[in-house]
């Protein structure tokens, strides 16, 4: 699993884990909020996803949610072929900039 916390950039990168299904959501969820609230212009680096469902669009919804709350944009990079499809299926590429 990637580890969750920021990384030494200029701008704080939040490394996803391998898996993001269902069953690993909520406490992913539970370990990004504090790196989401503490960054400036919060970066979630997908590259590491490798199995994933569709409880990852909506934590990554949830993600984006919290950052706009705060008045900041949530970029996310790196996202799998994937990811990108199940975005597209569910009509959330726009909204997750996809």
């Amino acid at each position: 699993m990637t580890d969750l916390a920021p990384s030494v950039h200029a701008q704080p990168v939040i490394g996803l884990p391998e898996r993001l299904t269902m069953a690993e959501a909520s406490a992913t969820l539970s370990r990004l909020a504090p790196l989401l609230r503490a960054a400036v212009d919060p970066v979630l680096d997908a590259s590491a996803l490798r199995e994933m469902d569709t409880a990852a669009l909506a934590l990554l919804l949830a993600c984006q949610r919290q950052a706009a709350d705060q008045g900041r944009r949530l970029r996310l990079t790196g996202a799998p072929p994937k990811l990108k499809q199940l975005a597209q299926l569910y009509g959330v590429d726009g909204l997750l900039d996809l």
